[in-house]
């Protein structure tokens, strides 16, 4: 009966088909915590106890002296406005070892943990530009495959100039016709054997979008090689591997750049023309001819769990760094207007969602930290923190509003804001990674049975696959039963692993997963093969997974971090947005699931129950106020939410004279407090409690030096928010010196 079974899956594809690049793909990683929430019954507990981020005392020495030297070094505009990186900075990276974050010291590097590693990306995002000479050679450089894969002459040879910074490395993987498809790639690596009997590569190739190509002396190229005589033993189509080629090589071609939005970073096209190179070139040498496709998920993986989510992160710190602060500073109708109810509303958010992605993030990376490598919470971390990061760069924008779209050195979010698209773009854009990765990868890699029942019909191994479907079989009606009582007590039957504010918040969460590992089922065993092409319907599936994980991330957080009671109101408006975006996505699942009977009823009445008895339906109106105040003002929650921003001199323009002129406003304004209340009494005229600052001291209300203050700050004030003049000649001289730029090649 099984065996019929089984057939009868296979001619009807009512299981998801994958591909061999596809079960690579599935076989790289490691199933963590997201297997947890597709159980359908999270152990809350484990979970808790994987840990929680900590520095290392050396890191933390690092953060403190070379990073903020680093960044107090480069001039973010001029910069930006030349489109080069000094040469002091760049060489300032290459001594202290910027280049070398993850090499061994082994080999002259650091050796710093993943969390020490993505640290000093997020500091030093104030660099702008010159930050991809610390990303780059530090996630997709070569230097972690050559460590990994890398042959005892390739390490020997390569990793020691590459942690001094003689060898600028690149990775070149992105084509023409192979972008988030880097399996479809088409550079072309021909095996053959020269005259002197030696085994080399003839590669053709044409690559575009890699960072660092138009300075880079070093190449991982990612190349599909062909073995017309088998030279290699590994058959005429070895596959997609990893070559190394250096700029001087013959035929290579680079230089050239691309413009990207923004802080214009280098970023160019790499070409190659008949560039010949011996076969040991391959990264592990001959022996890993064809592995290439394993070690671009591993390089890609790293992208996504520690370089993007620590940029990302780095900007919506730095937004709620300021967005505060601006929000305080900047005075209309004779108050700050932060405490406008309109202004609270992005200021809320930009606390919260900083707090929320800070905790996703630093989470994962005390995991990858003990060697576990997750590529399902990657994908969610690299799309839930870019675009997070850009709806809080939207929302600083907002509150900016003049001060933010003129430019010029006091503008501090207009950079930033001009570049989000790019890490939304980069490492698979975010429509395929919340549509393909999230849920594609972790249906199958992280349910309990399909990968099992996957693996039994392909090996037609009847024990295991009737021992798998019965089990799949029995977690359905678990899933069932849980989803069902779960939804009748409002998740009070999931239980809570701690007591107090946020348990409410993890009964939620237990009650949200047995909900989506039954949806999961009855997609899987509804839809089969056709559930990879339902991109729609799967982004809302992984938008459920990772508002889940996101979740957690934050209510573990709070508890590592001690129970802190002034962060309550930051965690509880992210917890209440993280339950609405289930909500969301449940409500979008429930309509657009067109499978018969179950979808049906789903569409109808299930949707009616859904709506009544919501998982979560986002902040009040309350809840804005109360979590905008914790970073408009110098407080410890403040702090804790902003830790790692760079904070620039007081006399610097931007950042450094706003953040000047808010500890000035919150260090007067139990001063401004106390004017006010004797201007209520009618000890005062009315008007602005600045303007009538003079009577006050003449009024012994106030003391001289609180006069002075309350000067200072308002001079400071006004200061801070002043925007940059360029005399006519200047701008008409910039905008004519563009129009002569030759025509893009």
């Amino acid at each position: 009966m099984f065996k019929a079974m089984m057939n009868t899956m296979r001619a009807n594809k009512m299981l998801p088909q994958i591909s061999d690049t596809e079960r690579l793909a599935l076989e790289s990683g490691d199933v963590w915590v997201d297997g947890q929430l597709f159980s359908g019954n999270p152990d809350w507990r484990k979970m808790m106890a994987e840990g929680y981020l900590r520095l290392s005392a050396e890191e933390q020495a690092f953060l403190d002296g070379p990073c903020n030297e680093l960044c107090a070094m480069v001039d973010t505009w001029a910069q930006s406005r030349r489109a080069h990186v000094d040469e002091k900075a760049l060489a300032f990276m290459k001594e202290n070892g910027f280049l070398a974050l993850n090499i061994d010291k082994q080999w002259g590097g650091l050796g710093f943990s993943p969390a020490g590693v993505a640290a000093v990306m997020a500091k030093t995002l104030a660099v702008g530009s010159a930050g991809s000479f610390i990303v780059i050679p530090n996630s997709i450089g070569g230097a972690e495959l050559l460590q990994h894969y890398g042959t005892d002459d390739q390490k020997q040879q390569y990793l020691p100039r590459l942690a001094k910074g003689e060898l600028i490395p690149c990775f070149g993987l992105t084509e023409p016709t192979a972008g988030s498809d880097a399996a479809s790639i088409k550079a072309d690596g021909e095996v053959f054997k020269d005259d002197d009997g030696e085994i080399k590569i003839r590669l053709n190739f044409r690559k575009r979008y890699i960072t660092l190509a138009p300075v880079a002396d070093f190449v991982s190229l990612a190349v599909r090689l062909r073995d017309a005589d088998n030279l290699l033993g590994k058959g005429k189509d070895v596959g997609i591997s990893v070559v190394i080629l250096e700029r001087s090589m013959p035929g290579m071609q680079m230089g050239e750049r691309h413009w990207p939005i923004g802080d214009p970073f280098y970023n160019g096209p790499i070409v190659g023309k008949d560039v010949v190179v011996p076969a040991d070139n391959i990264i592990g040498g001959r022996q890993c001819a064809g592995e290439g496709w394993r070690m671009l998920m591993e390089a890609l993986a790293g992208g996504r769990a520690v370089s993007l989510p620590a940029t990302a992160n780095a900007g919506l710190r730095l937004a709620a760094s300021v967005v505060g602060a601006y929000s305080m500073v900047r005075q209309q109708f004779g108050m700050p207007i932060g405490q406008m109810e309109g202004i609270e509303v992005p200021v809320a958010r930009t606390a919260a969602m900083t707090y929320l992605t800070t905790a996703g993030h630093n989470y994962c990376l005390h995991a990858l930290g003990k060697g576990i490598a997750p590529p399902v919470v990657s994908a969610i971390l690299k799309h839930q923190s870019t675009e997070l990061s850009r709806e809080a760069l939207i929302d600083t924008m907002d509150v900016f509003s003049g001060s933010g779209v003129m430019q010029g050195p006091n503008n501090i979010p207009g950079l930033g804001f001009q570049a989000s698209p790019v890490g939304i773009t980069v490492e698979g854009a975010n429509i395929m990674t919340r549509t393909l990765i999230i849920f594609g990868q972790g249906a199958t890699r992280c349910h309990p049975y399909a990968q099992q029942v996957l693996a039994a019909v392909d090996a037609e191994d009847v024990a295991a696959f009737r021992k798998n479907l019965l089990g799949w079989i029995g977690h359905i009606g678990m899933t069932f039963m849980r989803s069902l009582v779960r939804g009748l007590t409002r998740g009070y039957s999931a239980g809570s692993p701690v007591a107090g504010p946020t348990a409410t918040y993890f009964r939620r969460l237990g009650w949200a997963s047995s909900r989506f590992a039954l949806l999961t089922n009855l997609a899987m065993l509804t839809m089969g093969s056709k559930l990879k092409a339902r991109g729609r319907l799967t982004g809302r599936y992984a938008d459920v997974l990772s508002w889940m994980y996101m979740g957690f991330a934050t209510l573990q957080r709070w508890e590592a971090e001690g129970r802190q009671e002034a962060d309550l109101p930051v965690v509880r408006f992210a917890m209440d947005t993280a339950l609405q975006r289930i909500q969301e996505g449940f409500e979008g699942i429930y309509a657009n699931f067109d499978a018969p009977v179950i979808g049906l009823w789903l569409r109808t009445i299930g949707r009616v129950l859904l709506r009544i008895n919501p998982i979560g339906t986002g902040p009040t109106d309350s809840q804005y106020q109360e979590t905008a105040r914790t970073i408009q003002s110098l407080n410890p929650t403040y702090d804790r939410i902003t830790d790692g921003v760079f904070r620039p001199a007081a006399d610097k323009a931007g950042a450094g004279r706003l953040l000047e002129a808010f500890r000035l406003v919150c260090e007067a304004q139990p001063v401004l407090g106390r004017i006010a209340q004797a201007q209520k009494a009618r000890k005062l005229p009315r008007g602005h409690v600045e303007d009538v600052a003079q009577a006050a001291a003449d009024a012994g209300i106030i003391t001289t030096e609180e006069l002075a203050l309350v000067n200072k700050q308002r001079e400071a004030r006004l200061a801070a928010i002043e925007v940059d003049v360029f005399p006519f000649e200047l701008i008409a001289g910039a905008l004519k010196a563009n129009e002569q730029m030759p025509e893009a090649a």
